[in-house]
């Protein structure tokens, strides 16, 4: 049973996409006891007149990951996030390039992208109800 606990009207959250990605909204009101009608920020409607809104189930959310230290460079393997589309992306360092630039492999697609340092944060997971760092 996931801890809603949390969650509070108002809080800046992530909700989960499809593919493992996930995207930034704020928690607009509490429907019922698992669902949660979210506000997208980065995300609009199809005619591009508003922010998207829709239903959350309690599963489906997480706090906004803890800011962790910027890490100097990224190892060949290790897990991160990378911002794709408003979004962020779990994908796995395939290459370390010069300039602070990196291949990265996503599993879901298996697509392999070049990222700049910016553009990627560590990995970390929602696991009842803490935050975990993915492990190398």
């Amino acid at each position: 049973i996931a801890q809603s606990s949390w969650i509070k009207v108002g809080e800046t959250v992530e909700v989960t996409g499809f593919s493992g990605s996930w995207f930034s909204a704020n928690v607009v009101k509490k429907i019922n006891g698992n669902k949660y009608l979210i506000e997208y920020l980065n995300l609009k409607t199809e005619d591009e007149t508003k922010l998207l809104r829709k239903e959350a189930e309690i599963s489906c959310i997480r706090p906004i990951p803890p800011n962790i230290p910027q890490v100097k460079s990224y190892s060949l393997l290790q897990e991160v996030d990378a911002e794709i589309s408003n979004g962020w992306w779990c994908g796995v360092i395939y290459k370390v390039l010069s300039n602070s630039k990196y291949i990265v492999f996503f599993r879901e697609s298996s697509e392999e992208l070049e990222y700049d340092h910016s553009q990627l944060r560590p990995h970390q997971d929602w696991v009842d109800g803490k935050w975990v760092k993915a492990s190398m």
